[in-house]
């Protein structure tokens, strides 16, 4: 189905399109918060509202009031692209003061997310070779088992597996090209030998299947040389956890196939304290290995679990002892 969308009309038009330009220049992709002006946009129509100076506080808190987001992180999110935009507009003199009077609502419930241990993976990879292929697909097991590798044993994006291609898998140097992602960057993602046999095994077995295999095709495609969407691989993720039997402690959200990658840096952040590495030393190479513009960002996904709680906690008794004893002696 063809979207209707035709661009922005309200009086806002202009300066919602110069914003997002300058966002994206900045190398935010923001799909999400030109989908909310979008509705806004639409909203001002409708009023309808004809004039800059009729976009008043009263306005803005009826468009806030007409998208109901029960969630405080969604309504905050909402909110807070139109704070945006109209601060930005007001710092470039295309707007007056802001007419943004709402405050964010506090979210009273802090749910962790699922973190994948080394035998919950295990299952899900074997649950996922399983797969029956349907509908034309080809190998549909097989494929997905090395996608749900690739997110928990190097913490890529869901989308930055989907996108890859034959030629960013560099065998020769055990290297993964990841093309322009969250950003706009791209890096090389190194791995190690047990990733590197499973992406061997994966390409012979496409060559199998093929006479030639031209570069740009899609390193992970069912159906038609098509390759397979973000969208399909998080809802084949969802369909599967039902039958891998987990066990969700109290407080933490149902399994998403993000968790695969927050499971990755956590247990990296635990590898290294069992292994006498500092871990605030190799914050930095951690989130330069994610794709994170700093550490600040990283360590969003250093959730605080019990076996990180008992590694901190062991740290920080050597390092008091050893200064008392310092002290004492």
């Amino acid at each position: 189905m063809k979207s209707s969308w035709t661009g922005f009309h309200s009086p806002l038009a202009a300066g919602i399109e110069t914003f997002l330009a300058h966002k994206r220049a900045l190398g935010c992709l923001f799909r999400v918060e030109e989908l909310s002006l979008r509705l806004f946009d639409r909203f001002l129509i409708a009023q309808p509202i004809t004039t800059l100076s009729a976009i008043t506080p009263d306005v803005v808190d009826a468009f806030l009031v007409s998208r109901p987001r029960h969630a405080p992180r969604s309504y905050n999110h909402l909110r807070g692209t139109l704070a945006r935009l109209f601060d930005w507009l007001a710092a470039h003199d295309q707007f007056g003061p802001s007419p943004m009077r709402a405050r964010p609502r506090r979210s009273t419930q802090s749910r962790l997310p699922f973190l994948f241990d080394d035998l919950t993976a295990r299952r899900l990879l074997d649950t996922a070779s399983q797969l029956p292929d349907k509908g034309g697909t080809v190998c549909r097991g097989a494929t997905y088992r090395v996608i749900f590798t690739l997110l928990y044993g190097l913490g890529l994006r869901v989308g930055e597996v989907a996108r890859l291609c034959v030629e960013d898998v560099d065998l020769t140097r055990d290297l993964l090209l990841i093309r322009q992602t969250k950003f706009y960057k791209s890096r090389l993602v190194p791995f190690g030998p047990r990733i590197r046999m499973v992406l061997s095994d994966h390409l012979a077995s496409r060559a199998r299947m093929s006479e030639a295999i031209p570069s740009a095709t899609p390193l992970f495609s069912l159906r038609g040389g098509r390759p397979v969407s973000a969208g399909t691989i998080s809802q084949t993720f969802h369909h599967l956890v039902p039958q891998l039997g987990l066990s969700i402690p109290d407080g933490t959200v149902g399994p998403r196939v993000h968790d695969l990658r927050h499971a990755f840096a956590v247990g990296t952040l635990l590898r290294w304290y069992r292994s006498g590495i500092d871990p605030s030393a190799r914050l930095l190479q951690l989130s330069t290995f994610l794709g994170h513009v700093s550490p600040v960002s990283t360590a969003v996904y250093l959730t605080i679990t019990p076996d990180l709680l008992g590694e901190a906690n062991a740290r920080f008794e050597q390092w008091a002892h050893a200064a008392v004893t310092e002290k004492t002696s």
